[in-house]
């Protein structure tokens, strides 16, 4: 009988998350983080440390002070809804998103216009939502006219849904987190770039993520300090040379929004930097929407690799 109801429960919950208007969804993690934050220290802190970490961020203003504490569970909340809008076929199209990927199918048409032959790397900065990432990477390939697109992801499976076979067919999802594969991964990469001349690669990615596997790093300069980055995107871009086109998106009011930077030659040497300052500017232009910012890295190591 409890499981019936948790059950219930459950079902009830989602219904009222996939049905309520968009711009309900800031103030309702809101709403969860403050209740959640008097009864749990750690989920208190780390809205707290989100705050301290990005206080020398122009968009951080006392206006986004609530929101920012609470973007991990405006996070779950979104990924939540879109995945329970595209199994029951409600609310699983977005216009916005849908623009998002058409202006990056225009950046690619532009490119190919010049160089049909040219490899490139498209590469969602990590904000607002991973799945809102996955959305537009797949409406990419729909309009691209392709039947698959190879993605590099270091989300675990499970987090696209179970039903990962159905939720996103077009995607071919080539995982860091699978250990038995992962040596192989650069090799599969380079494949994909040669025989469709694209593919998805996060290219922000922090330090930390060396907790778990050891990772090359290349040395930039982030707001004025040293930093470092992966440097898988820019050995593999300089060996197949490859363009790559940064992006991120946005969320405010209950609406999407992104931007798309310039691309960036791979094959030159200031590469890493103009990727640096692309993480930059997202920084100080959406840094309450930035999914990094829950661990105190900030792209800063010390060592060579």
């Amino acid at each position: 009988m409890t499981n019936r109801r948790e059950r219930v429960r459950l079902r009830w919950r989602d219904q009222i998350l996939l049905r309520m208007p968009a711009g309900w969804l800031v103030p309702l993690a809101v709403t969860l983080w403050s209740c959640r934050s008097l009864f749990n220290s750690g989920v208190r802190w780390d809205g707290r440390l989100r705050y301290e970490w990005g206080r020398d961020s122009e968009c951080l203003t006392q206006g986004n002070v609530w929101r920012t504490m609470a973007s991990g569970e405006l996070e779950t909340l979104i990924d939540r809804r879109m995945h329970l809008g595209r199994l029951s076929g409600l609310g699983g199209y977005c216009p916005e998103l849908e623009a998002t990927a058409q202006e990056l199918a225009d950046t690619v048409a532009a490119i190919r216009h010049d160089n049909p032959k040219r490899p490139i790397i498209i590469s969602p900065f990590h904000y607002v939502s991973e799945y809102a990432n996955i959305y537009v990477v797949d409406a990419l390939r729909a309009k691209l006219n392709m039947a698959e697109l190879a993605v590099v992801s270091g989300s675990p499976r499970q987090a696209y849904g179970n039903r990962e076979d159905i939720l996103i067919p077009g995607l071919r999802l080539l995982h860091t987190y699978d250990e038995e594969k992962r040596s192989a991964l650069g090799l599969r990469l380079m494949r994909a770039l040669r025989q469709e001349k694209i593919a998805v690669l996060f290219s922000d990615v922090p330090p930390y993520m060396m907790q778990r596997f050891p990772m090359e790093t290349v040395e930039v300069s982030i707001q004025g300090r040293p930093a470092r980055l992966h440097r898988g995107v820019f050995t593999i871009g300089s060996h197949a040379d490859a363009l790559l086109v940064n992006f991120h998106l946005t969320f405010s009011k209950g609406h999407f929004g992104h931007r798309i930077f310039p691309p960036v030659e791979l094959a030159w040497e200031n590469a890493p930097q103009q990727v640096a300052n692309h993480i930059e500017l997202a920084y100080h232009a959406a840094y309450p929407n930035w999914i990094l910012a829950d661990h105190p890295s900030r792209y800063g190591f010390s060592p060579t690799k």
